[in-house]
Parts: C-alpha cells; sequence; structure tokens
C-alpha cells in the first residue's frame, strides 16, 4: 500500500490535470526568455517552451501558470511540488543532477560565455584577437574562463575590470577595451540596449559551453518523458520542415515521418498518457524549434542572435532531434 501511495504521488501528469493546468517555473525578467510584456502577458523562449507542453497535455497553450522562481530556491521548489518544470534554469552538471532531486531532460538552449567586440575592428574570429585588452567583472567565473581560453592557445591579453557587471560595460560603452565578456545572452542583451547595436557583433566562438533546457523531479519517468518528447518534437518539426504556417497543407505527405508526426500513421501519443496527434498540436499552436528562436531571441527579436551552436546539426549547430517513430 505505502509503494502505490508514493507511485500516485509522484505522477505530476495526474497533478497535473487535476488542477487543469500546469505551473511552470521561471525567472522574471529575462530578456527573450521570461519577462512580462506591456499589456501583462509573459513572453518569451522558456514561456514558450512552457505552452508547448500545455499543448501537449491539454490541447491549449493557456493552459499554463507561471511561479517565479530564483537560482537560490528553484530546485527546492521544483522538488517541493511547488512547479512542474523548470525550463531552463542551471547548465546540467553532475552534481546538479544527482544532488538536487531533479532531473535535466535535454537542452533547450546552448548559452556560454560569448566575446562582444565592434563591428569596426572587421575580426571574424577570436583567434584574431591576440594582444586585446577585455572587460571583464573581476575575479569571477567569466575572467577565469576567458583566461583560460586564451592561455591554452597562446594569446596574450590585458584585462580591464570592474567589480560589478554594469560598469564592465560602461567601460567597454566608453571605449577602454576591445572586447567585453560573459554570457551570450546576457551579450546580446547589454547590446541591444547600446545607442548603435548594429555596430558590435558577437564572435561565433564560445569561450565556454552552458546548455540548458528543462529540469523536472526525480522518480517520475512518466512526466520526464512528456517534457523530453515535446523538446525533441519541436526540433524534429524544424528538421522535417513542419512549420505552424504549412502543417496543415502536409496531411497528406508521401513523407512516413512527417505522416507519422501528425499521428496519421502511427499513435506516437498513446505510450506518453497523451492524445494521438499532440505533436501536430504543439507545432500548430507555438511552431517548431526554428520559429521560437527567431520570435524570442534571433533575428526576430531585440536581441538578435544567430542561430550558431542552436542551429540544426544540419546546418552546422548541435540541435538534434531523436527520431519520433
Amino acid at each position: 500500500m505505502v509503494a502505490m501511495i508514493s507511485e500516485v504521488r509522484a505522477s505530476t501528469l495526474d497533478d497535473i490535470r487535476a488542477r487543469d493546468h500546469l505551473v511552470c517555473g521561471v525567472t522574471e525578467g529575462t530578456p527573450g526568455f521570461a519577462e512580462v510584456a506591456a499589456n501583462g502577458a509573459w513572453k518569451g523562449l522558456d514561456i514558450d517552451f512552457c505552452e508547448a507542453l500545455a499543448v501537449a497535455v491539454f490541447g491549449r497553450r493557456d493552459a499554463v501558470r507561471y511561479r517565479v522562481v530564483s537560482p537560490a530556491n528553484r530546485f527546492q521548489v521544483l522538488a517541493g511540488r511547488e512547479v512542474d518544470v523548470l525550463p531552463r534554469a542551471n547548465a546540467m552538471t553532475l552534481s546538479r543532477d544527482t544532488e538536487h532531486g531533479v532531473r535535466f531532460v535535454g537542452t533547450l538552449f546552448h548559452d556560454g560565455q560569448g566575446i562582444l567586440v565592434r563591428r569596426g575592428h572587421t575580426v571574424a574570429s577570436v583567434l584574431e584577437l591576440s594582444g586585446a585588452s577585455v572587460c571583464v567583472m573581476a575575479g569571477g567565473s567569466a575572467q577565469e574562463g576567458f583566461e583560460r581560453y586564451f592561455q591554452m592557445r597562446k594569446m596574450r591579453y590585458q584585462l580591464v575590470t570592474a567589480e560589478q557587471w554594469p560598469d564592465t560595460v560602461k567601460t567597454y560603452a566608453d571605449g577602454a577595451c576591445t572586447l567585453l565578456t560573459g554570457d551570450m545572452t546576457l551579450l546580446a542583451s547589454e547590446r541591444s540596449r547600446l545607442p548603435d547595436p548594429g555596430e558590435h557583433v558577437i564572435l561565433p566562438e564560445l569561450v565556454a559551453k552552458e546548455p540548458l533546457g528543462p529540469i523536472v523531479r526525480q522518480g517520475d519517468d512518466r512526466w520526464f518523458s512528456v517534457v523530453r518528447w515535446t523538446l525533441e518534437a519541436l526540433i524534429a518539426a524544424e528538421e522535417l520542415g513542419i512549420t505552424s504556417q504549412n502543417i496543415d497543407s502536409l496531411r497528406n505527405s508521401p513523407n512516413t515521418d512527417i505522416r507519422r508526426f501528425q499521428g496519421e500513421e502511427a499513435d506516437l501519443g498513446r505510450p506518453l498518457g497523451l492524445a494521438r496527434d499532440w505533436s501536430y498540436r504543439v507545432v500548430k499552436q507555438v511552431g517548431n524549434y526554428g520559429e521560437l528562436f527567431d520570435r524570442n531571441v534571433g533575428a526576430r527579436s531585440p536581441l538578435a542572435l544567430e542561430r550558431s551552436v542552436n542551429n540544426l546539426w544540419t546546418r552546422g549547430g548541435l540541435m538534434s532531434a531523436a527520431p519520433l517513430r
């Protein structure tokens, strides 16, 4: 009897259906990922992924509520069943995946430490910048990562440090250094606020990698699978050329993989406890991974990030979906 009770309590999908909505833990005020728009609605890549989960479970993207979490309490809030999923929190490490009662599902966004430089320097690679001066926060992981990256390549550099991030950015904006280094998404956000954003370029190399993606509680394989395959479906749709705009026109496609994705060739929802056409509904209402990226952090957003490592593997990136079959 005790084992049965534990199993029932561990069924996140049952809890979600009982309350008729998903609870998503997000970090507030993260441009491009999770922020409240002028109309009071949440928007961002994290928000779109939460809505994709809501569509997978309920068939509608509005069946989700948001709980603001912080870096200090996000794992405790998830383990305490106050939220059902963290769409994109810390980077996955062995200790985080084993010591906090949570499991990392996959990669929604490849972040990492990048380098910002003025377009006028006409460089296309970090490897062209030996001897450059770099603005960096003193004593943090960014300084350590930058020094390690340059030293391993036997490249010279000059550090221009500041104790606080706003001061670091101001030093760069004032022209006191050649480069600014920090998380790629943070650099994109700061670039969008500079007087002439188009005159600043984020170089393609990452000084350090940071794969970010959904996190769920340990011990609930069913919900883990739902979250994993929703993420895979978003990427697989882009690989197959399926978008929110053309998905209906592909109903009778001669491509077996597309028909299977639509729920016509096989019932892939049944083993997940979802509707037969759950993946069709997700893309129809939310879009594929490329659509999510472009409107939130890519070319159609103020951040204007290049796809780079977040492009499909067939286009030189790292995003790849396991087959939906």
